[in-house]
């Protein structure tokens, strides 16, 4: 698994840009395959079904995950959600986990960048109640849980995670996009 990410973006559009750039530097595929959408919405390349993806964006971020077997990827700015939220979508555990947390929201963001990397992951995306998408509390470094990888990052203001089949890598691969909005 390859995750990249990408910063100031200014568009939406521009998160294809990022993918675009990683499919060229990972598979060597230029231009970018045709995308179509499975059920619930997973996008994935007919032609190439051997190859996985996921594509994230949130404010001016952007992340993709890539890989040789289905992968999610989720990443979010930390904001201040409303204060219902976490009952709403939070396992017993997980809302216990979270009140041991320094500070609510940053923590919350990343549980929910789990789940919905998870989600994303199954191809399911958000089909069941997200209190019942069983994740493990983020720490460092991949993790093994429930027979799937799971990494999560974060920093000021964002929060960050992918799920999949393979180890993820400790970082980021950071990308610097030119890319005109479309």
């Amino acid at each position: 698994m390859l995750v990249y990410g990408a910063k100031g973006l200014t568009a939406r559009s521009q998160a294809r840009g990022l993918l675009a750039l990683a499919v060229r530097e990972v598979w060597g595929l230029s231009p970018l395959p045709e995308i179509a959408r499975g059920p619930h919405g997973k996008p994935f390349f007919p032609e190439r079904e051997d190859l996985h993806f996921n594509l994230s964006h949130s404010g001016d971020l952007a992340l993709c995950a890539l890989d040789a077997a289905p992968v999610g990827g989720d990443i979010q700015l930390v904001k201040q959600w409303r204060p219902s939220l976490p009952r709403r979508v939070c396992s017993g555990g997980e809302l216990a986990w979270l009140e041991g947390q320094p500070e609510l929201w940053p923590a919350f963001t990343l549980l929910w960048a789990l789940k919905e990397a998870r989600a994303k992951e199954s191809g399911q995306g958000l089909t069941q109640s997200i209190r019942d998408i069983q994740v493990p509390f983020p720490e460092e470094g991949p993790v093994l849980f429930d027979g799937l990888w799971f990494q999560t990052w974060s920093g000021p203001g964002w929060a960050a995670a992918v799920c999949g089949h393979s180890k993820p890598p400790e970082k980021i691969f950071e990308k610097v996009l030119d890319i005109p909005t479309v």
